[in-house]
């Protein structure tokens, strides 16, 4: 990932932090920013272990405490893929879905404007307007022949 979106989605943390009206000690900010640079769906242990790489001062239930913050204020999303383990992306993101590879445990995400359009179209089939979805599909590679 360019390091330019990554700090526009480091900034867009922060904003979202100080528009909440958090207060952005050091410690939340390497949180923030190790969140921001993130190109998978780490859970708090992986956070904690790349917080600590650059401030070895953060404690486990430091991060803890600030991914729930950042979680209960809608800055963070949490996803459980079933694999006993909650793990974060920034929440705002351009819309998409998962498919989670159960041998290695890989999040793949992906767009498919024929699934929204089905989903849409169910919804309107079954008398609703879709406001919301979250799709999460579980698979594992198949053989090749």
């Amino acid at each position: 990932m360019p390091q330019q979106e990554d700090k526009q989605r480091l900034n867009a943390i922060e904003r979202a932090c100080q528009e909440k009206g958090m207060r952005m000690t050091g410690q939340r900010r390497v949180i923030a920013r190790v969140i921001a640079e993130a190109d998978d769906h780490p859970d708090v242990e992986e956070l904690h272990r790349r917080a600590t790489a650059i401030d070895p001062r953060i404690s486990i239930a430091t991060v803890y405490r600030t991914v729930k913050l950042f979680e209960d204020a809608g800055i963070l999303q949490r996803h459980e893929f079933g694999d006993g383990r909650a793990r974060y992306e920034p929440a705002g993101e351009e819309h998409h879905d998962h498919l989670i590879d159960l041998n290695t445990g890989e999040v793949i995400e992906f767009t498919s404007p024929e699934i929204e359009e089905l989903q849409r179209r169910i919804a309107e089939k079954l008398g609703y307007r879709l406001v919301d979805h979250r799709l999460e599909l579980y698979g594992v590679k198949k053989d090749r022949d």
